[in-house]
């Protein structure tokens, strides 16, 4: 009886004690902020409404923990997620002001677990005149006519490398498969490293790095962000090696990879363990981002039968074009071919690759009449407006045809995010998309396995996207 008191009390207390630090810290932000704050809710003590908002993102419908919001208290509204107090928005004009704006008024916001893996010099953390230096340079390049020939051959050889080894009898997982061609290729773009050895051993050591990018900040061995931050170590090692190889046999007038780029730079800003840092960063997309537009550019086209027949029928009539000539395609031949680009458009916007950004105001800020306080986060939500039915005809459908007569500068539309820190290698995800697009429904017919077809993708696609292939007669 004395513990069912006990527990009772404990229990009348501590609900007592969280109605009354709501309310006064409803009443203090009300007070100091004068009702310009956007409506919503702070959510529990300390945890805020990160449970559910984490919760949401790993589920079929990411968007609902926005929806919910949206429909109470409007596209901007307040809630505390990963230990702060945010400001979200689901506003194509307040996602632009965001993005558009310079470090003055937003810096980069993540989680601290992923600060730490980053570093301080990570360009992803990086602000002012050295961040648009590194950006400027790597973005150069990743325009350069040279690297899309280099990328072009690279995917030509290894998509032929990997679709060569697909058998009838067996499922091919999509996204495994994909995530081994787009690595093998960005790696060469970033430090010209060949398959072998020591590209196997990467590959090892950057898997444990990336497992640990969302776990939980705290660093002691046997954790997951320890062990996340000695692989990163023997990574920083691989790749400082190579600079230094490079620095001895003299600097290449024409760069061949980032490293090359960056080493021809006169900064001084621009050390060996800066760069190698952010060469390990510009190292997830070759694992997250490009296999996953490449997997659900294949999931989307295995449930809309009208638009694989067009996009195959336009890529059959490019591979005759290319059996006649006898040479082999260049990165303009891809890029070249209507449908395909929207194709892979309507991806980007149904996937939502990047769900958003993060960023930190340092001033009071106010747009079209929603405060963000200074010290607050602030969550450019880019899914929730690439799902909105006010934007687009039926968000859900897979539609590629909408984009034949569509904007795509529109803010609207924002899959690689937009301003000073637009994602660089936006152009070589289209043409890695379309090369593997291309010679897949050149060479198979396929339909996927039952438990690849999904009502909506995760964030970050937990099922691989079986599909089983029949090799299409030449």
């Amino acid at each position: 009886m004395d513990n069912i008191l006990i527990v009772s009390v404990t229990v009348f207390l501590l609900c007592t004690v969280i109605l009354l630090y709501r309310n006064r810290l409803s009443l203090m932000l009300k007070s100091k902020y004068r009702n310009k704050l956007p409506s919503g809710t702070l959510g529990w003590p300390f945890i805020g409404e990160t449970l559910e908002f984490v919760s949401c993102a790993y589920s079929d419908r990411p968007e609902s923990f926005m929806d919910k919001r949206r429909r109470v208290y409007g596209k901007v509204f307040k809630s505390h997620i990963f230990g702060s107090p945010t400001i979200v928005s689901t506003d194509a004009d307040v996602n632009k002001f965001i993005l558009q704006s310079d470090a003055k008024v937003f810096v980069p916001s993540y989680p601290k677990s992923l600060t730490q893996l980053m570093g301080e010099s990570s360009i992803l953390l990086i602000n002012g005149s050295l961040q648009r230096r590194i950006h400027g340079l790597i973005g150069a390049f990743f325009k350069s006519q040279q690297l899309k020939a280099q990328i072009t051959r690279d995917m030509q050889k290894y998509v032929k490398e990997s679709m060569s080894g697909w058998k009838e009898d067996c499922p091919v997982y999509i996204q495994d498969e994909t995530k081994k061609i787009a690595f093998h290729v960005l790696v060469k773009a970033l430090i010209s490293l060949d398959p072998g050895e020591e590209m196997e051993l990467l590959k090892k050591h950057f898997q444990e790095f990336i497992s640990g990018l969302m776990s939980l900040p705290i660093n002691l061995p046997g954790t997951k962000l320890y062990q996340s931050l000695q692989a990163k170590k023997k990574m920083v090692k691989l790749v400082r090696r190579i600079i230094l190889a490079k620095r001895n046999s003299g600097l290449c007038r024409v760069p061949k990879d980032v490293v090359d780029v960056l080493l021809n730079d006169a900064s001084e800003k621009l050390t060996d363990d800066l760069i190698a840092d952010n060469i390990i960063d510009m190292m997830i997309p070759g694992e997250d981002s490009v296999p996953v537009l490449m997997t659900l550019a294949t999931k989307y086209l295995s449930e809309c039968p009208a638009a694989l027949q067009q996009l195959t029928e336009e890529n059959m009539k490019l591979k005759k074009i290319q059996d006649q000539v006898g040479e082999s395609l260049c990165w303009s031949d891809y890029l070249s071919l209507p449908f395909t680009q929207t194709v892979i458009t309507e991806t980007l916007r149904m996937g939502n690759i990047i769900i958003g950004v993060m960023r930190k105001a340092l001033r009071d800020v106010e747009i079209k009449g929603n405060l963000i306080p200074k010290g607050w986060c602030v969550f450019a939500n880019f899914r929730s407006v690439h799902l909105d039915d006010r934007n687009y005809d039926c968000p859900y459908q897979f539609n590629p045809w909408r984009w034949q007569d569509k904007d795509m500068s529109s803010c609207n539309f924002t899959p690689f995010g937009g301003g000073q820190r637009l994602c660089p290698g936006l152009d070589l995800a289209r043409l890695e998309a379309s090369i593997f697009l291309h010679h897949f429904v050149t060479q198979f017919r396929w339909h996927a396995e039952a438990d690849a077809i999904v009502n909506f993708p995760t964030v970050r696609m937990k099922r691989r996207m079986p599909v089983m292939v029949r090799r299409v007669e030449s």
